[in-house]
């Protein structure tokens, strides 16, 4: 069976490429089709041994580190890759990906991240009025609004939806009046593993420095308190938290697995101030037996158990968040508990579910051509 695998832009290692491995280790003769690719920043051997195919966007100027300028170009893209010939296309979607074309024989299924999130919820987040000047700010608004018609249309090429989560589930079915079925995101739970060592008294942040994060919500709560917070993650808000962050508040930038792995495990508490869609993080965390100190909306609800494996907070901010650290106790929690929750979620749990959905709608599909 010839099999497509269409990804969004391949230029950093997170959780969605984390879920990508396991699609490619499902089907390891297809062949990745992504309008962007860096193979100096992807250190997944199991990606890497893919073939992968890139879009015209791959040869445009300054593309690999301003990639999100092109966005206007990305529907007509992702529309150029020659899909016809393919019995079975794997949509991994959180931009334009689900909006290939494929042949009325083609069975197509999207693994949904979110709903264009530049688009639709986190639009204001992203491109905020007060951030432009003269001609953007009314370029930008008539550009979205065709963004948002191409998505629509396009979402209904997809013959199958799963959503990474019952929160992305309903964004699903408001902007694009679709089902879905739910699979949760893989962790890698044999890697995650608690240490032997006390915690230390930091907090903890790992994230990719970017508005819709709220990363500035735990850098006011912090600079309040002068507790130590350590940051693991780069992005284009980097220089401007660092600029409004005190002394206790500590950047390492980007970081091997070992080392992320060393601080999940002997951190006093993870943070998680920004509303996820689904959070791998905050498992890789709890894998690791250390509470999560979650805002209460999105995925969180459906990662971290109130009072269990961590603490929701609400509202939104960094008063909110000040209010709970004040009060929290790490020893209240219970290492066992908190890992044995993060098992329910393991990769073999993810690989087995993902391949019986697929060999299921696949049949569905083929019974009905």
């Amino acid at each position: 069976m010839k099999v497509a695998i269409v990804y969004d832009w391949l230029v950093w290692m997170g959780g969605g490429e984390r879920c990508l491995e396991v699609f490619c280790e499902l089907f390891p003769d297809a062949i990745i089709h992504t309008l962007l690719y860096s193979p100096e920043k992807i250190t997944s051997e199991i990606i890497k041994k893919t073939k992968i195919k890139t879009s015209f966007i791959q040869n445009l100027p300054f593309a690999k580190k301003y990639y999100r300028n092109y966005l206007p170009l990305f529907p007509t893209a992702i529309e150029q890759f020659d899909l016809r010939d393919y019995e079975l296309v794997l949509s991994f979607s959180h931009c334009v990906a689900k909006g290939v074309i494929t042949s009325p024989e083609t069975c197509h299924i999207s693994y949904c991240c979110t709903p264009m999130r530049y688009a639709w919820d986190f639009y204001h987040e992203y491109f905020n009025q007060a951030k432009y000047n003269g001609a953007s700010k009314y370029i930008i608004p008539f550009f979205i609004n065709y963004l948002r018609t191409w998505d629509v249309i396009s979402a209904h090429r997809v013959n199958y939806y799963i959503a990474i989560s019952n929160y992305v589930k309903k964004k699903i079915k408001k902007y694009y009046n679709c089902e879905s079925d739910v699979i949760y995101p893989p962790v890698n739970t044999s890697f995650y593993l608690p240490s032997d060592s006390k915690p230390d008294k930091y907090f903890l942040i790992v994230s990719r420095l970017v508005p819709q994060k709220k990363i500035d919500i735990a850098i006011k709560a912090f600079n309040t308190l002068g507790f130590p917070l350590i940051i693991i993650g780069t992005g284009p808000e980097e220089k401007y938290l660092k600029s409004i962050s005190k002394q206790n508040i500590q950047f390492l930038g980007w970081q091997p697995d070992e080392v992320v792995k060393k601080y999940y495990a002997e951190c006093r508490a993870f943070l998680l101030p920004g509303e996820e869609e689904f959070g791998i993080t905050p498992l890789e965390v709890q894998s690791c037996g250390r509470p999560v100190i979650a805002f209460a909306k999105g995925g969180a609800k459906e990662t971290v158990i109130n009072n269990q494996t961590g603490i929701l907070f609400y509202p939104q901010t960094p008063s909110a968040l000040k209010d709970v650290i004040l009060n929290f106790d790490d020893s209240k929690f219970d290492p066992k508990t908190i890992r044995n929750h993060s098992l329910k979620f393991s990769k073999d749990n993810f690989k087995t579910n993902l391949k019986n959905y697929i060999d299921t709608k696949l049949n569905d599909f083929k019974s009905n051509i």
